[in-house]
């Protein structure tokens, strides 16, 4: 019994895991999660890189500082030396500090470069952590403070080589300590009769401003880790609120089916994602008006198909012995066939116009087209054809798909009118388009049917004459038109007559 609990325990932990590793899975397919791990890896990057220069840039401004003063100072030190400025000495006596007249300028003796010193070191001011240091005759004498750090006490190996220094020399020396010490200096050399009585020494311990610049770089590492966890958070929520639409999208996306496709998005603000959300939306009303029209073309086709198939089927069943009888059915049915091979073959040519090799284009002079489209129509029907201007020009087009749209044209003209009436054909070309034309005037199409007529099947409602053929023919020319990159336009008016134009550019078409 242990065994199979066992066995159960690590199959559901199995379970777990693999749900786990799932659900892990598609956090990271998430947009929202890798937008959030780009800005992640983005503030990651400038943080590590914005911390360190931050420290490098303030460690070189507080030397820059340092050692501008210390310039100063020594500057000022080696005027005096120079004889170009005087200090008034200052004695002090048991009791306090009393000014005197006496100048002290540029030193000739060891004694007036030990009244300089005394003089220099107790006119002159200094920053925290700054030091002037002297010495006579390679022996400590006085500093300014007094109280020094242990880097510069009395006997530091440091001090004990400046005691010692001959030539000028500014440097720096870092120690080994918790802190990171480090003495800037410059180091003077004073001669007098040629040999090197004094040295004078200013030095700045930076230990303190290291300390506070690493002080103000942790206090600003801490802060930008806390906005850095704020940002990223609201990062997560604010990218889930702007992708918000891509979830819409995908919920739309799954609850629409070819029976229902009326879902649409809401179209909220402007930029990308409201673009995209429109583009959508007009994306699903040609797909909704694309799967209307062919559910009614597969409707009306098989109405269509099914007249000439119950006739075919009705004729062969009370089909006798009589061969007078037997020969009329099949002149019957070969009609019927003959009927539904034109309707197959319409429908066809208008699935093919949806294609991008449906036009074969060439150059054709519009005057030859037009007088050739006239000859073919009077072959049609014994109507009072006249031929209308003809165009002078050339032009790019499909000379059969043309002479198909016109002959279809004619053939509607012809099945609309009387042997008494006329119908005319023409062309002309006006502001870089080419128009041809079949106008008639015959009985005249009602102004609600005028935009209908142009659809798979439809015919006019209120004709005094029934068409042959299926109703696809002003489809087939509208189609063949598009394909050009034109377009049918049609002008009627009831017992005046019509006319239907072909606008085609002189531009060759984009398929």
């Amino acid at each position: 019994m242990s065994r199979v609990i066992n066995r159960f325990c690590d199959r559901m932990s199995v379970f777990k895991i693999s749900q786990l590793l799932l659900v892990w899975q598609q956090l990271l397919g998430e947009a929202r999660t890798r937008i959030l791990l780009w800005y992640l890896l983005i503030l990651g990057i400038t943080f590590l890189t914005a911390i360190p220069a931050f420290h490098y840039h303030l460690y070189q401004r507080i030397d820059e500082r340092v050692r501008q003063e210390m310039e100063a100072n020594m500057m000022a030190f080696k005027a005096l030396i120079k004889g170009e400025k005087s200090v008034t000495e200052n004695r002090l006596t048991d009791d306090n500090l009393v000014s005197g007249e006496e100048k002290i300028t540029a030193p000739a003796s060891v004694e007036e470069l030990i009244k300089l010193f005394r003089a220099y070191l107790l006119y002159q001011r200094l920053e925290d952590e700054s030091y002037f240091i002297t010495f006579i005759d390679g022996e400590f004498y006085k500093s300014s403070p007094n109280a020094r750090p242990k880097l510069l006490a009395r006997d530091s190996l440091l001090m004990r080589r400046w005691a010692k220094q001959t030539q000028a020399e500014q440097g720096e020396q870092e120690f080994s300590t918790p802190y990171a010490s480090n003495i800037i200096y410059m180091v003077e050399p004073i001669k007098i009769n040629g040999q090197t009585r004094g040295v004078f020494v200013v030095a700045h311990n930076s230990t303190g401003e290291r300390t506070e610049a690493l002080e103000a770089v942790t206090v600003i590492l801490e802060v930008f880790s806390l906005v850095f966890v704020v940002s990223l958070i609201l990062t997560w929520f604010a990218a889930g609120r702007i992708l918000s639409p891509l979830r819409t999208i995908l919920t739309t996306a799954h609850a629409i089916n070819e029976s229902d496709l009326t879902q649409r998005l809401p179209t909220q603000g402007k930029g990308e994602l409201g673009e995209l959300a429109k583009t959508f939306n007009e994306m699903m009303d040609r797909l909704e008006a694309a799967f209307a029209s062919q559910l009614e073309f597969v409707n009306d086709a098989g109405h269509e198909l099914r007249t000439p198939i119950t006739i075919i089927r009705g004729h062969l069943e009370l089909m006798g012995d009589d061969p007078q009888e037997q020969q009329e059915t099949v002149a019957l049915v070969i009609g019927e066939l003959d009927r539904m091979s034109r309707l197959v073959d319409d429908m066809i040519l208008l699935a093919k116009a949806e294609r991008a090799d449906f036009l074969q284009v060439a150059t054709v002079n519009v005057a030859d087209l037009t007088k050739e489209l006239f000859v073919k129509a009077q072959a049609l029907a014994e109507r009072d054809w006249q031929l209308d201007s003809v165009a002078k020009g050339q032009i790019v087009v499909d000379r059969q798909r043309i002479t198909e749209a016109m002959m279809n044209l004619a053939q509607n003209a012809t099945q609309y009118t009387k042997e008494s009436d006329t119908i005319s054909i023409g062309s002309a070309i006006a502001k870089e388009k080419v128009r041809f034309w079949i106008r008639d005037t015959g009985e005249g199409i009602p102004l609600v049917d005028q935009k209908r007529i142009f659809e798979r099947f439809a015919r006019s409602s209120k004709s005094r004459r029934r068409s042959e053929g299926a109703g696809l023919g002003l489809s087939i020319v509208r189609a063949i038109a598009e394909a050009h990159s034109g377009q049918v336009l049609l002008r009627s008016q009831l017992g005046a007559g019509s006319m239907f134009t072909i606008v085609l550019p002189l531009d060759p078409p984009n398929k």
